[in-house]
């Protein structure tokens, strides 16, 4: 974990208030239970039976490590061998986390069945000390800048003896409870997409066994996610674009999942398990993420977007950062927003089609040309995409520009725009 200020043994803050008991919450009561800081969820303990973020990548392995909670994932969970592009009924491009192998991040991740995995970090919260109260919190604007708790949530408190906490974290997720108290604006991306899915059996397993198979769409992308005994479907379409397919969740889903070649071929014999799940809102950062007593983790503090799966790292790595820089918030704002920032860049370059050029015009490159020197290319082109999307090295402004520069070209061979998901 990376630290963005000084340590935190002789941290100010000896009191915690959480509000929200998701992974981001509970992951970052348990990291400051451990320090030996009083820490204190508020929570109603409600969860919607479906919840997007299912796919996991290789960089919260050793959160999930740290937390010691990795054997009870993989007993609820599905090993995650990679993902697999499919950029139209015939070709496919298929990156496997083996090429992490000599790194530091796991060459594995996990599909989640939410929310079984998300009471992982609830119990183990629990475990460590942190204290629960089961009521949806109620906060207060105080002046211009600043937050308490409620008195009738303070209440629900006793051992906090009516004194406010030293800090308050806004867990709340898609809710962004402190953003909307205090009006603060969220700077919103370019794309308008909406997400519908749902479990179904009978869908074709994945190859390899776990594999997330990520889908271009005539319009839009598509997602299979393999879980224990089912697989999670979605798609993931421009709002306008997915009004066409029908009036209700359950039709667009239905006709998107039919007019696709590979998606009706792989779930000819399906069947729908659960309703069908509506997520909206996708590339939403807070403008601000930390004021005087308060801070925004995970999706409270700004979501990305479902492709590549951030969210679930991005709402862990949150709270390990707060946890290592509770007196220099500020530091913690800063790297969560170059985080995300360069999640949203690394996600444009499939959005935009970059990504698909670059592989297909090196595959043509390499047929024409074959031998050790393009395959050197080819190998290193998949281990470096690899990694930035594994979570281990996102950030890196290497492999930015590296993509820059090799994106540039890419056009010569295979035109991006071909192969944009609109």
């Amino acid at each position: 974990m990376k630290k963005t200020g000084a340590s935190n043994q002789k941290s100010s803050v000896k009191t915690v208030g959480i509000i929200g008991s998701g992974p981001s919450g509970a992951t970052l009561a348990s990291l400051l239970a451990m320090k030996g800081i009083e820490v204190t969820l508020f929570d109603d303990g409600r969860r919607p039976d479906l919840i997007v973020g299912e796919s996991l990548i290789p960089a919260i392995v050793p959160m999930l490590r740290k937390l010691g909670l990795e054997e009870r994932a993989a007993a609820v969970c599905m090993k995650k061998p990679g993902v697999t592009f499919t950029l139209d009924a015939n070709e496919e491009i298929a990156f496997c986390f083996d090429s992490l192998a000599g790194t530091s991040t796991p060459t594995y991740a996990y599909n989640a069945p939410r929310p079984a995995f998300d009471r992982l970090f609830d119990e183990r919260a629990d475990e460590l000390g942190a204290k629960r109260v089961r009521v949806r919190a109620k906060i207060e604007r105080v002046g211009t800048d600043g937050l308490r708790l409620a008195d009738e949530t303070l209440s629900q408190a006793p051992w906090l003896k009516g004194r406010q906490p030293d800090l308050l974290v806004d867990s709340t997720g898609r809710n962004r409870l402190f953003a909307r108290t205090m009006e603060i604006p969220a700077e919103v991306g370019p794309r308008k997409d909406v997400a519908h899915f749902a479990h179904f059996e009978g869908f074709d397993e994945c190859t390899p066994r776990g594999q997330v198979i990520i889908g271009r769409l005539a319009a839009g992308w598509c997602w299979r996610i393999p879980l224990p005994g089912h697989m999670s479907v979605g798609t993931v379409m421009n709002k306008d674009e997915a009004a066409k397919l029908g009036s209700t969740p359950e039709q667009r889903l239905e006709a998107a999942i039919e007019r696709d070649p590979r998606l009706s071929v792989a779930g000819k014999n399906r069947r729908r398990l659960t309703d069908v799940v509506t997520y909206t809102n996708y590339q939403l950062v807070s403008a601000r993420g930390h004021g005087p007593g308060w801070v925004m983790t995970g999706d409270a503090f700004g979501f990305v977007d479902p492709m590549l799966s951030p969210g679930m790292f991005l709402a862990l790595h949150s709270a390990g950062l707060v946890a290592e820089n509770l007196d220099n918030l500020a530091a913690y704002s800063r790297e969560m927003r170059k985080l995300i920032r360069a999640w949203m860049g690394l996600i444009e370059f499939f959005y935009d089609g970059r990504i698909f050029a670059m592989y297909e015009s090196g595959m043509i490159f390499e047929r024409a040309f074959p031998g050790r020197v393009t395959q050197t290319l080819h190998n290193f082109f998949n281990r470096r995409v690899a990694r930035m999307a594994s979570g281990a090295t996102t950030t890196s402004r290497f492999g930015h520009g590296m993509l820059q520069i090799m994106s540039r070209p890419a056009g010569w061979k295979t035109n991006p725009a071909r192969l944009a998901i609109r």
